[in-house]
């Protein structure tokens, strides 16, 4: 059974950093493409960042420059550096893995089938 498990949320000030994490409980971890996707209030869901087994990682334009995803296969976990915070940013935050055959890419929403519970994140500028 996958679990994924979001932390590292918070409020901060914009301008500001966060580094949000994923646990993820699932066998074979370093074998999977994995994403950061976030919700705001009346918005539909946003593809962030993908990073494949290999590390080759994919960014949405809004995040691009901003946003770091990396991944540490031996603890099982995935991060999402954030970095030059902005109010827009506020939401909340999801880590999946992807569970059918596509490229890894965060514009494939689709193909991710493992999602954790979320993570708030509050930027106040």
């Amino acid at each position: 059974q996958v679990q994924l498990v979001e932390s590292g949320g918070g409020s901060v000030q914009a301008g500001g950093s966060l580094r949000l994490s994923c646990e993820d409980s699932g066998y074979a971890f370093s074998s999977y493409c994995l994403g950061w996707f976030r919700q705001a209030p009346g918005k539909e869901r946003e593809g962030l960042a993908a990073i494949d087994h290999d590390g080759t990682t994919k960014y949405a334009e809004s995040v691009e420059g901003r946003f770091t995803i990396s991944r540490e296969n031996v603890k099982h976990t995935l991060y999402l550096q954030m970095n030059s915070l902005k109010s827009e940013d506020t939401a909340t935050y999801y880590c999946a893995r992807q569970r059918k055959p596509a490229t890894c890419s965060p514009d494939f929403q689709w193909s991710f089938g493992y999602w954790g519970q979320g993570t708030q994140v509050t930027v106040s500028s």
